[in-house]
């Protein structure tokens, strides 16, 4: 029974992995990511024994993130793959990981700004000039940034406080 919810539980950070280099090398999340990581979440909720009631508070915090990311993606500062991206992770997360994720999300939005701020600078940009097409397009000036890298990241490093992942994790 172990190894089930093992293996249902690493869905989540393999779809959010994929999610991110998807956002990375293309700029574009498919949606099949976030369905995939919705569909996973009740079989994963419920084998690892979190209540119904639990459930639902998962499924209200998922719910708020979509309503966030879609204002962010309204207001130009996020994709829209991003936008769900975050809501499905989110979902995952629960109350009260949700916080930590938000707070990992952001630093890690910051650090990979800084990042590709220097990949654009003068001094890198020669360095990747032969690089892969993907590389390049990130080193492009006014480029978009890949925000899905910074969600992953901060799943990825919020996961053990998500309420899926106490049981077996925690």
């Amino acid at each position: 029974m172990q190894a089930l919810q093992i293996s249902l539980l690493m869905v989540f950070p393999a779809l959010a992995i994929v999610g991110a280099l998807k956002d990375l090398t293309s700029y574009t999340i498919p949606n099949w990511v976030s369905l995939a990581l919705i569909a996973a979440f009740v079989p994963a909720a419920l084998i690892s024994g979190v209540s119904l009631p639990q459930i639902g508070v998962c499924l209200a915090v998922g719910l708020g993130a979509l309503v966030l990311g879609m204002g962010m993606f309204a207001a130009g500062w996020i994709g829209g793959g991003d936008g769900k991206l975050l809501a499905a992770c989110a979902l995952w997360m629960g109350w009260p990981a949700v916080l930590p994720f938000l707070l990992y999300t952001g630093l890690a939005g910051g650090a990979l700004t800084f990042a590709i701020l220097a990949l654009r600078s003068g001094w890198v940009a020669p360095m990747v000039a032969g690089g892969p097409a993907w590389v390049r397009r990130l080193g492009q000036s006014g480029g978009d940034l890949p925000y899905g890298v910074a969600i992953a990241a901060g799943a990825l490093i919020a996961f053990p406080k998500a309420l899926l992942a106490q049981g077996v994790l925690g």
